[in-house]
């Protein structure tokens, strides 16, 4: 019987071969206490593994940045980083001395204790960078106790499937496409940098499934489907053929979508549609620049944070923020401040337990009380300026006076910058995240202080519904199509065009292709998306008319009920989008729960 589980897909592309199963386990401590006569050589001999790894580590960045560009290559520079942070290395050797540990002994104390702080979250940055820590801890164990490499990917005798709890950036960059011919993982995610290589070497890869390494063997037969997220263990016959099917059409895809990024994003009856990308790394820009992005419609700048000790300096902001308007000097590029607090944290804020934490302090409540972290950043990104359209958005403002006090801050760093001799463009653009139901219902007074909006459902959906959106037994409860939310992103969209004012929506509504047919029809002709999502949405757009979208939304607003709602969109949809087609990556299905 064929064993077929679903997880989320992160690098297209359906492959079929042997399992192969990879264990990258910890090496075994063993405890015990040192003498005081022990304690320097311990020392050096954790310095001696950190600065040969540090040495490993520069050496496969080197290689990657020969094999797939520069910015993969730049994957490497957080683990490098973590080598060198204070808390880190500095504890390591305290513990050492302190508690007559061995080097191995106290240097695995401190990556549990950093583990401990970091995975109280699900956010995927934190996740990631876990993942760092988990190689780090690997292989510096493993050099520490003079043990072989476990990351020496010993080539198989024919193309396999690797399955395993999760992979590492380092042991990605050396896997041979021809060999490896997909990746299954219990863990990850989307922004893992090991998936990130994936999709560099054009890896399909699938994570998040949970179980798969304890129900998989070695040797058995597989499917893997990159694009919807699935493997299929011993798969039957009929699966062989779905599969060689689907393969056909992938590959037919993959052709079309070069000559759709070509394409303009516009209706059938000719209303543009400014499509940008979201991102959440700086080298993603090249990615969403092929796939025919207009731009950036959110760049997420935590990554310059998350799950570090220390205060990112004003250089590396600004470095990452001209990448980004670089790659895009004609469009726009929106780069959204540090939206810190909920589950995202870095270690030195020093985050408070907060019984609600997506209601506590969190995104602009935390800039504005932590200004030796907001000036830099805003100094970068008033530089970035200088480089194209990048524009400043500020995340859950819910007052006035919130843009009042940035705007006296921009001031003054529009001050120091002049006499510094640095250049920005002085009409730069600031905007706001709207994203409670505060925000929706002064968006009148927020109009008169903001220079465009932009919209994050995903937040707007959870605030307005009381339905956290990481709760999974609440899944069927977070509903975008709800009459509640429709109408605060009218009531947005309306306030926005009598100010004269863009008005976007940033969050995961905008991939749904029946939620970008309702978001056209409110009159919102900006929207951002994933970047691997770009050709699917811009298909979608150009398959419909504007008017059949905005006679659909009035219908909608006027519905009672989200399952009206729903129902009235998807005949507004007609027969210009096939919606079965999309059903493998959202729910299109009326909701069972009006909530």
């Amino acid at each position: 019987m064929p064993t077929i589980r679903d997880g989320v897909g992160v690098s297209e592309g359906i492959v079929e071969g042997k399992v192969r199963l990879l264990s990258l386990g910890i090496p075994e401590v063993i405890h015990r206490r040192i003498e005081a006569s022990e304690v320097k050589r311990e020392v050096e001999r954790f310095r001696e593994a950190r600065e040969d790894t540090k040495e490993y580590l520069r050496a496969l960045k080197k290689t990657t940045s020969s094999r797939l560009g520069t910015m993969e290559a730049r994957i490497f520079d957080p683990q490098i980083l973590m080598l060198d942070d204070v808390e880190l290395a500095d504890r390591t050797i305290e513990y050492i001395r302190g508690n007559h540990l061995t080097a191995a002994q106290a240097f695995e104390w401190r990556i549990l204790e950093l583990k401990a702080m970091w995975e109280r979250t699900y956010q995927p940055m934190v996740l990631d960078r876990i993942n760092d820590l988990d190689d780090l801890h690997s292989r510096l164990l493993h050099r520490i106790l003079d043990l072989p490499d476990p990351y020496d990917p010993a080539e198989p005798e024919e193309p396999v499937i690797l399955i395993a709890r999760n992979l590492t950036p380092s042991l990605v960059v050396q896997c041979d496409p021809e060999k490896i011919r997909g990746v299954a993982t219990d863990q990850g995610t989307r922004t893992s940098h090991w998936v990130i290589l994936a999709r560099s070497l054009s890896l399909p890869a699938v994570v998040g499934l949970g179980d798969i390494t304890t129900l998989a063997e070695g040797g058995q037969e597989a499917i893997l489907d990159g694009r919807i997220g699935r493997i299929i263990l011993d798969p039957s016959e009929r699966e062989r053929t779905i599969f060689r099917g689907r393969e056909v059409q992938l590959r037919e895809w993959e052709e079309e979508i070069h000559q759709i990024a070509k394409l303009d994003a516009v209706t059938k009856d000719g209303q543009p549609v400014a499509l940008r990308a979201n991102l959440d790394l700086p080298w993603e820009a090249d990615l969403a620049e092929s796939h025919g992005a207009q731009g950036v419609g959110l760049f997420r700048s935590e990554f310059l944070v998350v799950g570090r000790s220390s205060l990112p300096g004003e250089e590396e902001q600004y470095e990452a923020y001209r990448h980004v308007a670089q790659t895009f000097p004609e469009s726009a590029v929106i780069i959204r401040t540090f939206d810190l607090g909920g589950d995202k944290f870095p270690t030195f804020l020093h985050m408070p337990r907060e019984a609600n934490p997506f209601l506590g302090w969190r995104a602009i409540r935390v800039c504005l009380d932590e200004l030796d972290l907001f000036r830099p950043q805003l100094r970068a990104l008033l530089r970035a300026t200088a480089h194209g359209d990048v524009r400043i958005m500020l995340p859950l403002v819910n007052d006035v006076d919130e843009v009042l006090r940035v705007r006296a801050l921009l001031k003054e760093e529009e001050d120091r910058l002049t006499a510094d001799g640095l250049d920005f463009n002085p009409g730069y653009k600031l905007g706001l995240l709207i994203e409670t139901p505060a925000a929706a219902l002064d968006a009148v007074e927020l109009a008169r202080h903001a220079d465009f909006f932009s919209i994050g459902t995903n937040d707007l959906v959870q605030y307005t519904l009381a339905v956290d959106r990481n709760n999974t037994r609440l899944a069927h409860l977070f509903n975008p199509f709800h009459p509640a939310v429709i109408r605060q992103l009218h009531q947005v969209s309306r306030v926005a065009r009598a100010a004269g004012i863009e008005v976007s929506v940033c969050g995961e509504l905008a991939a749904n292709p029946l939620g970008a047919f309702l978001l056209l029809g409110l009159d919102i002709h900006s929207l951002s998306v994933a970047w691997p999502s770009l050709p699917e949405i811009k298909k979608v757009i150009r398959e419909f008319r504007i008017e059949s979208a905005r006679k659909a939304a009035a219908r909608a607003l006027a519905a009672p009920t989200s399952r009206e709602v729903t129902a009235h969109l998807v005949e507004g949809v007609g027969d210009s989008i096939d919606l079965s087609a999309f059903s493998g990556r959202w729910s299109l299905n009326v909701p069972k729960s009006e909530g």
